[in-house]
């Protein structure tokens, strides 16, 4: 039994009813809802508890009603880790009798009952309370009965704001409804939202072409990545590679003796996941790597890929931890018609499942150990959920400033399972959306509710796995809007590079999305000085999101009606930041289209003239109103990427006249 009358409902943000945290950045305020209501006409006041969960007392901030039952409050969080939160309300009879006081003023009816009234109801929140506050409300309260005292002056204080708050703190405890349990909400750093990855292959990374590369050829290439404002460094894996049905070029079954294999055919007689692979170098040569990224303001990102080749140690120490077939023989990874002969998959539900399970816990804490904050798991769709809600939580707890890519090209609800799980950013279905109905759709889809509380994409035109039909066929320009749509619909997106600054598109074979000469096979040259390279382009493009506080998160995307299919518009707004993109997503043909700004949710009046800047190429243009005419020619403009100066005013005001 309660005297409790107010109910709480529908509190946000929350996922699957709160089985799984919400996600967010340190910095970034947590907005908080929830229906709150009671029966009758009384007023009634909320607040928002949250403790970081290493805390062990409660802070409480006011929300704020906003309509319909409504309320709203804010937090920012402090600290990395898990935060949880509820809301906590009851009927304000203060309040509530603030109302009718200020009602019946109005309606010039005697009040000097109700004064008393009031009186007696701030005295009990008095009683609740411990000096000095008590005592100001014990002050207030003889005020207003005070009948000395002019009634328009007693009316007057009735109705004031910082008491009524200060009364607010001391409810009568058997009145309070609090929403139980508490939600969760999980705090990553800001790189979590917002960075900008590049992926490269050590071994191709010589100065010499046909030298095998090392850590430091690719400390030496480090300028090069970061002139053109990458802040992380993926590496694919750099441990021993197996010998024992290595691969050779093309995917070919039976490698010649210099053949070196596909580093995910991870582990050898050098060692296993805790090794660097010897003609890479050193774990010292590692060390320096990771001190000479950070000068440079990047991080580099480790691949871990929880496979093993047939003569890694693991195989050969622990047999109890791979699935034999009924000849004897370990199962190799397949995906029929494909067959991985050099990799052996764990196998998760083994006896010695724990034991396995604690190893491979083992192996993200020796990275971590070694400096790396960030790892791009393989293929996390193909290992138990209950695995990566352990080892993602445990690391997580000691490590919260840690962030886990998935690559999980695999069907949305496996995907969104994994990010629920832990998974700071994911791969996702952008490489395969190229019209406009199929961007609009998914982005519409990724930044809505439920999926935006949980799910951050990050975006890659190309993977050393996947080369598009559209890149394949749509030749520079397809390279250009590809770049440009991936850096600006999401906060987070990476190249495959050299091959995409070098816009290699040549498919093994007619119909395949894999490489022909593919790195994952074998050491290639690149030309990173080829005078067609997209570097300039790609240098520019991340210094517009550097630059742009717009483009670091996707929360206010919003897309644009314009009259061609061809011709996508969408914009993002942060503050006084507005950023609005126009891209020809095709690649063969110029397309023109009117567009359809809106204009609210750029923070735009409708009568009056704006300037837009072209970020890409310098031009300014004056514009009025919604409707306006673009032009795009995919091998002159493929896309614009305006800043919008909302303060422009009249024609004085244009730069370009100035």
């Amino acid at each position: 039994m309660t005297k409790a009358r107010v109910v709480i409902e529908d509190l946000t943000p929350q996922v699957d009813c709160g089985r799984f945290p919400a996600r967010r950045v340190l910095g970034e305020a947590v907005v908080v809802e929830a229906d709150v209501f009671a029966d009758g006409h009384d007023a009634v006041a909320a607040y928002v508890l949250y403790r970081h969960e290493s805390e062990a007392q409660w802070h409480a901030m006011p929300m704020s009603f906003i309509g319909n039952d409504r309320w709203q409050g804010r937090l920012t969080a402090q600290m990395l880790g898990r935060y949880l939160f509820t809301v906590e309300a009851w009927v304000d009879h203060l309040e509530s009798w603030r109302r009718g006081l200020a009602k019946k003023h109005a309606a010039a009816q005697d009040i000097e009952i109700d004064l008393q009234q009031g009186a007696a109801l701030a005295l009990a929140h008095a009683g609740r309370m411990a000096e000095p506050d008590a005592r100001r409300l014990r002050e207030w309260a003889k005020a207003l009965a005070d009948p000395v005292r002019e009634r328009e002056e007693r009316a007057l204080l009735a109705q004031s704001d910082e008491l009524h708050a200060l009364a607010r703190r001391s409810p009568d405890p058997q009145l309070i409804e609090r929403r139980e349990p508490p939600l969760a909400i999980a705090i990553d750093r800001e790189r979590a939202r917002f960075s900008s990855w590049y992926e490269m292959f050590p071994r191709s990374a010589a100065a010499r072409p046909g030298e095998h590369g090392t850590l430091a050829d690719v400390e030496a290439l480090l300028p090069y990545v970061a002139s053109m404002g990458f802040d992380v460094l993926y590496l694919p894996p750099i441990h021993p590679i197996g010998e024992i049905e290595r691969k050779g070029p093309n995917n070919r079954t039976g490698a010649a003796p210099d053949d070196p294999g596909s580093p995910w055919g991870i582990g050898g007689r050098e060692g296993g996941h805790k090794a660097v692979h010897p003609r890479l170098g050193t774990l010292a040569d590692f060390h320096r790597l990771l001190a000479s990224a950070g000068a440079l303001g990047i991080e580099v990102a480790l691949d871990i890929a929880f496979q093993c080749a047939p003569d890694h140690p693991y195989v050969r120490e622990h047999p109890e931890w791979f699935l034999k077939r009924p000849d004897g023989t370990v199962q190799y990874a397949e995906n029929p018609p494909k067959k991985y002969q050099d990799i052996y998959p764990f196998w998760f539900e083994c006896p010695a499942w724990q034991a396995l399970w604690d190893e491979l816990k083992s192996v993200f804490e020796f990275w971590i150990a070694q400096g790396v904050r960030i790892f791009r798991v393989d293929n996390p769709h193909t290992k138990p959920f209950a695995f990566w809600e352990w080892v993602i939580g445990e690391i997580h707890r000691a490590h919260p400033e840690v962030i886990f890519l998935a690559e999980a090209f695999t069907r949305p609800k496996v995907m969104y399972r994994l990010a629920k799980l832990g998974f700071s950013q994911s791969y996702n279905y952008f490489p395969w959306r190229n019209s406009k109905r199929e961007i609009v759709d998914y982005f519409t889809e990724l930044t809505s509710r439920p999926v935006c509380e949980f799910f951050r994409p990050n975006l890659w035109p190309n993977t050393p796995d996947i080369l598009t039909e559209y890149l394949q066929f749509g030749g520079r320009p397809a390279f250009v809007t590809r770049l440009i749509l991936a850096a600006t619909l999401a906060g987070s997106y990476g190249i495959y590079g050299p091959a995409f600054e070098l816009m290699d598109n040549r498919p093994r074979e007619s119909g395949s999305e894999e490489y022909l000469d593919s790195e994952k096979y074998q050491v290639r040259a690149w030309n990173r000085d080829d005078p067609a390279s997209l570097k300039d382009l790609i240098t520019r493009v991340n210094r517009i999101r550097r630059e742009n506080p717009a483009l670091r998160s996707d929360a206010t995307l919003t897309f644009h009606p314009l009259d061609n299919e061809a011709l996508i518009a969408y914009s993002k707004t942060s503050g006084e930041d507005a950023v609005l993109v126009v891209a020809n997503v095709d690649p063969h043909h110029a397309q023109t289209g009117w567009m359809d700004l809106d204009l609210a949710a750029l923070g735009l009046p409708a009568d009056v003239p704006y300037q837009v800047d072209d970020l890409l190429s310098g031009a300014r243009f004056l514009w009025r109103g919604a409707r306006n005419y673009v032009a795009l020619d995919p091998w002159g403009t493929a896309a614009h990427v305006f800043r919008i100066r909302r303060k422009v005013r009249t024609e004085r005001d244009f730069d370009y006249f100035l």
